[in-house]
């Protein structure tokens, strides 16, 4: 992947290397932050902590994506990200990603400063995938079986495997045939979305599966709830697992980690690359 620099709308994101995401959350009710960023001022300097500990990148999300969430309407996204968005493309010299499946929070974000779409519901909404492609900017596609609301009611797979390598090489054709470049995808497996503790160690495990499809691979482990469940370990005490995680996730080809704790993430980054390259 040498020479993978992308361009996103005006700021660059290598990808030559492995990086990482750093999740921001303008939102009440995430699982693990939800209301310590919901004033501007508190978000934009959450972002300048994660940039000075190294994230490449910076993900903002205003609705909640964790089991059983409930959907927040079109305004209140808009509300929650447009302000931290257009502050902080003037504050970074990292691009900023809306985390976000609603075309209207997508484009207004794009106009704000947004470099990225990250979709969880990979532009399945009315009106997303057009969004997208007239936004000009790279996206990620996510896998995720139903809704947040009802995605880990007992989900279940013939060939998991399979089955989420096809619904994402499906959404890469739908992209490209919108006008989206195949070298302007990522692809985001979904772990914890719509799957079991064991469908995610099959998907990390198995992480190499998917570079047929030909686009760099997103791995968000951070502090999950299946690393709670096999651990048995609160939302606080979640970090050593979703480290060890994401080891196993580089060693199988992932390019970009998203993660709410950049700085122990970002050395384990360094030292997984110091490994390979010894």
């Amino acid at each position: 992947m040498s020479g993978w620099v992308w361009d996103c709308n005006g700021k660059s994101l290598d990808l030559s290397q492995p990086c990482v995401m750093g999740i921001l959350n303008i939102t009440p009710d995430s699982f693990s932050d939800g209301g310590f960023f919901m004033s501007a001022e508190n978000a934009i300097q959450q972002a300048l902590r994660m940039v000075a500990e190294g994230a490449a990148i910076i993900d903002v999300g205003g609705e909640s994506t964790r089991p059983g969430a409930e959907p927040v309407s079109t305004q209140q996204e808009l509300d929650r990200v447009i302000p931290v968005v257009e502050a902080l493309s003037k504050e970074l010299e990292v691009p900023i990603s809306i985390d976000t499946s609603k075309p209207q929070v997508m484009s207004a974000a794009v106009q704000a400063g947004a470099g990225l779409i990250n979709d969880v519901c990979a532009l399945r909404a009315p009106g997303a995938l057009e969004a997208a492609a007239q936004s000009g900017v790279p996206v990620c596609l996510m896998h995720m079986r139903g809704e947040p609301r009802t995605m880990q009611q007992a989900p279940q797979y013939t060939d998991l495997l399979v089955e989420v390598r096809e619904f994402l090489r499906q959404r890469i054709d739908a992209c490209v045939g919108a006008g989206i470049e195949i070298n302007r995808i990522i692809v985001d497996p979904g772990f914890g979305f719509g799957k079991t503790p064991l469908h995610n160690l099959r998907l990390i495990k198995n992480l190499s599966e998917f570079e047929p499809l030909s686009c760099p691979i997103l791995v968000g482990v951070s502090l999950k709830s299946s690393i709670g469940a096999l651990l048995d370990r609160p939302v606080d005490q979640r970090l050593a697992g979703s480290l060890i995680l994401t080891a196993m996730a580089l060693e199988r080809g992932a390019r970009i980690i998203r993660a709410h704790d950049v700085a122990p993430t970002v050395d384990a980054v360094r030292m997984m690359r110091a490994f390979s390259d010894a």
